[in-house]
């Protein structure tokens, strides 16, 4: 269900909180993740991206926490494919490369707003990863051994990349809006 009080959900996150419930409120959306930093990120990831310029990035990492937080038939495996699509929406964005695959827009943004080689290779592998042979984000052979998990740990860090790409890009003048 969609609630959109904030002091309600506030009210709820810290009732949940205190009775050691293993959900919280999320954008509106009740979700299995209780850790306050990977909230935090989620959170800010979706609120730094509403801009008109990242309203793609902003459906993308929407749509990630709904399809991991359905809680009658979660959909880990597109949750996925849409939390590394946002990263590269992003990236695509501040690159000016409209169409560039992910690997593409990073080498971009290494120079561009000065990304660090090994934050570079580190998003590519995850890329890599979607794009594997099981299929996350291609057509599939087989049914993909994903989990809650998985998909948990790409909306968390993906969010967390695009808040880091966004930071870099204020810091560099680059404006996202």
């Amino acid at each position: 269900k969609i609630f959109n009080n904030s002091n309600f959900v506030d009210f709820c996150n810290h009732v949940l909180e205190k009775e050691l419930s293993a959900y919280r409120f999320i954008d509106n959306k009740i979700i299995q993740i209780t850790d306050k930093v990977e909230i935090e990120e989620i959170e800010s990831s979706i609120d730094n991206t509403k801009s008109k310029r990242l309203k793609g990035v902003n459906i993308h990492l929407k749509t990630a926490l709904d399809k991991l937080s359905d809680r009658k038939k979660p959909d880990y495996r597109n949750s996925i494919k849409e939390s590394i699509s946002a990263v590269e929406s992003i990236s695509e964005i501040i690159s000016n490369e409209p169409k560039a695959e992910l690997g593409k827009a990073l080498n971009i943004l290494e120079k561009q707003i000065g990304l660090h080689g090994a934050l570079k290779s580190g998003f590519k592998s995850l890329y890599g990863y979607t794009s594997d042979e099981d299929g996350i984000r291609h057509a599939m052979l087989e049914e993909p051994n994903i989990n809650f998990e998985d998909a948990k740990y790409m909306l968390v860090s993906c969010s967390a990349f695009i808040n880091y790409l966004i930071a870099k890009c204020i810091k560099n003048g680059i404006s996202l809006k």
